[in-house]
């Protein structure tokens, strides 16, 4: 109802799924490749956080960025006064779709 233009049956492939579909385009072995996923997973987690900047070629990028701590006091929300509490700093993580996965999509 809020979202018509979503298709119904579309689902998401597992990781199992998309191993054995590199597996058969590739002539390897689906344990060669899901091996090769769990590194491309490690080196991508280990990279965003030392650079703060991870690409997969022709798919993804992954970012971080410092959120700054907020102090507790009270702010003005929607004409209303509120008592907001401190939140410390924290590091937040997005992923960006690369422009040549958003020509061809």
């Amino acid at each position: 109802k809020a979202m018509k233009g979503m298709k119904a049956a579309a689902k998401a492939m597992t990781k199992g799924a998309v191993a054995q579909s590199l597996a058969d385009e590739c002539e390897l072995k689906k344990a060669q490749v899901t091996s090769v996923l769990d590194a491309l997973a490690a080196l991508g987690a280990s990279e965003a956080k030392k650079a703060g900047k991870f690409t997969i070629p022709g798919l993804c990028m992954v970012k971080t960025r410092q959120k700054p701590a907020t102090k507790a006091g009270k702010k003005e929300i929607f004409g209303k006064v509120v008592m907001v509490k401190a939140k410390p700093a924290k590091t937040v993580v997005k992923a960006y779709c690369v422009a040549a996965l958003k020509n061809q999509i």
